[in-house]
């Protein structure tokens, strides 16, 4: 059973047409829409799968939001991982608690979130500090202070090098992946893991044939694409709209020569 929600809990409001607000709690704060008031002392104390109404009487579900949700409404400088790459991500990089994982070009933190989530310890390199900061602020305001222990952020270039040695994993969301594949030979473990996430498919050829001549080996390229369906009785059809291109994922395993 889950804990009773508090001040500081981020929960979903769902409205009766699927419009999800994400608020965070606090002991006198008030939830405002043009269908009246929700005070937040009526959400304190319950627990999530509830309904609790404004003052005009319009309805909401009470939740506690997932990371996808969290990622979507969060505040971005940088476009973020859409969920569905994020999933395939986790497993063609094979993350697991306590890998040690490099992750370059570190954005709004939507990814990192990811790792650190599913238990890896992780260093990020960011050239905007900016980035690094909203980053930082992003994860720690969903997963919690206590996941900063896990996650360090530092202002470099990993186009210039790698400092960390004995790498599980390498993982980016840069421009120009191939830079970085002479640097993630010597920083990661063999039988280590780089991934990449790159928009374009003339930026896949690249990194592919400079995989093809390091000491990578069975890199494997996809493109996630999902498409929802409207289910109402018996009209069942594909959703008019779907999320379809976003971005390739690159993977490769490092041999020992």
């Amino acid at each position: 059973m889950s804990a009773p929600l508090g001040p500081g809990d981020k929960v979903l409001l769902v409205d009766r047409k699927d419009r999800r607000y994400l608020v965070t709690l606090s002991d006198a704060g008030e939830f405002h829409t043009h269908t009246g008031v929700v005070p937040h002392a009526d959400i304190v104390g319950a627990g999530e799968g509830g309904l609790v109404r404004s003052n005009s009487g319009a309805a909401y579900v009470v939740l506690r939001p997932t990371l996808s949700d969290f990622i979507f409404r969060m505040p971005r400088g940088a476009q973020v991982i859409y969920p569905k790459d994020l999933g395939a991500i986790l497993l063609m990089a094979d993350i697991y608690p306590g890998a040690h994982v490099l992750e370059a070009g570190v954005g709004s933190g939507a990814l990192s979130a990811a790792l650190l989530r599913a238990g890896a310890s992780v260093t990020g390199y960011e050239v905007r500090d900016d980035f690094a900061a909203r980053a930082r602020t992003n994860v720690a305001s969903f997963l919690g202070d206590e996941v900063l222990e896990r996650y360090r952020v530092e202002g470099r270039d990993v186009y210039e090098g790698i400092d960390a040695t004995d790498l599980d994993r390498v993982v980016l969301d840069l421009p120009e992946p191939w830079r970085v594949v002479k640097h993630a030979e010597e920083a990661l473990s063999p039988g280590g893991i780089l991934l990449s996430y790159v928009p374009s498919v003339t930026q896949v050829a690249q990194l592919r044939d400079t995989l093809d001549a390091s000491r990578f080996a069975l890199a494997e390229t996809i493109e996630v694409l999902v498409r929802s369906w409207h289910v109402a009785g018996q009209a069942v059809r594909p959703d008019h709209r779907m999320v379809a291109h976003t971005g390739f994922l690159t993977a490769a395993r490092l041999l020992r020569s």
